[in-house]
C-alpha cells in the first residue's frame, strides 16, 4: 500500500495542481490569513480597482471546511483525477483546454446580472464532474451507501442533493451548462460533423512542453528536453486529433 506522499506524487499534474491550490486557500481563508472577500470574483473591483487576481482566486475557494468542502475536493482527486488519466490519458494539454475554457465560460456566464456569483470554484467542480459523466456513464455509483446510480446522473443528483441541504443551485447549475457545452462542441459535434471547434490551441501545447506539466502524444510542438462507444449513453472510444 503507497503512503500518502506517494499518492500524491502520483497524481496528474493539472488535477494535483487544482486540488492542491483548493486546499491551501481554504487552509489560509480558515486560519484568518486570507479573507474569502478578497478572493471573491466581483467586477467592479476588477475593472474599476484593477484587481485582476480575482479571476483567478475565485476559482480555488469551495467554502470554509464543512461536509461540503471535503465532497468537492474529494470530486476533484477522483472524478478530476480520473478523467485525466482515464479519457484524456496522454492528452494533458487537452486537459489543460478544457479547464481553460471552462474558467473563461464561468466567467462570462458571471458577469450577466442575474449569474453573477462570486465563487467560481464549485462551478468548476461541477464541470469536471459533468464531463466524467459523460466519459464513463454506464459506472455505477453509490450515494451514501443508500442509492445506487448510474454516474451519467451524478451531476443532477448532486445538484439535487445541493437543494436538499439548503446549498444554492445556481453554482453547480453553471458548472454542468459548461461541461454540456465543452462536452458538445468537443465530442458530440465532430462525431456528427467531424469538425471539431474546440481543438485545443498551440499555446496550451506549448504551455504543457514548456513547462513539462505531462504527456501530450499527439503534441503538434517539439516537446522540452527530457520530457516524456459514441451517443449520448456510451462517452467516446476516439481522439479527437491524431
Amino acid at each position: 500500500m503507497s503512503s500518502p506522499g506517494e499518492y500524491y506524487n502520483s497524481l496528474p499534474p493539472i488535477s494535483k495542481a487544482y486540488g492542491t491550490l483548493c486546499f491551501f486557500t481554504t487552509v489560509l481563508c480558515q486560519l484568518q490569513i486570507l479573507s474569502p472577500s478578497f478572493l471573491a470574483l466581483y467586477y467592479p473591483f476588477v475593472f474599476k480597482k484593477f484587481e485582476i487576481w480575482r479571476l483567478f482566486t475565485s476559482f480555488f475557494f469551495l467554502g470554509k471546511f464543512s461536509i461540503n468542502f471535503g465532497i468537492r475536493l474529494l470530486m476533484i482527486a477522483r472524478y478530476g483525477v480520473q478523467l485525466e488519466k482515464g479519457a484524456f490519458e496522454k492528452r494533458t494539454a487537452d486537459f489543460l483546454w478544457m479547464m481553460i475554457f471552462g474558467a473563461i465560460s464561468l466567467l462570462a456566464l458571471s458577469a450577466i446580472p442575474f449569474l453573477d456569483i462570486y465563487f467560481l470554484g464549485v462551478p468548476m467542480v461541477s464541470m469536471l464532474l459533468y464531463v466524467w459523466s459523460r466519459e464513463y456513464p454506464n459506472s455505477q455509483i453509490s450515494m451514501y451507501g443508500l442509492v445506487q446510480l448510474r454516474s451519467f446522473y451524478l451531476p443532477w443528483a448532486m445538484l439535487g442533493l445541493d437543494v436538499i441541504f439548503g446549498s444554492e443551485i445556481l453554482p453547480g447549475l453553471l458548472g454542468i451548462i459548461v461541461g454540456h457545452t465543452y462536452y458538445f462542441f468537443s465530442v458530440l459535434h465532430p462525431l456528427a460533423t467531424g469538425k471539431n471547434y474546440l481543438k485545443t490551441p498551440m499555446w496550451v501545447h506549448k504551455i504543457v512542453g514548456r513547462f513539462r506539466l505531462g504527456v501530450q502524444a499527439n503534441a503538434p510542438v517539439r516537446p522540452a528536453a527530457n520530457n516524456t462507444g459514441t451517443g449520448a449513453f456510451r462517452g467516446r472510444s476516439y481522439r479527437l486529433s491524431q
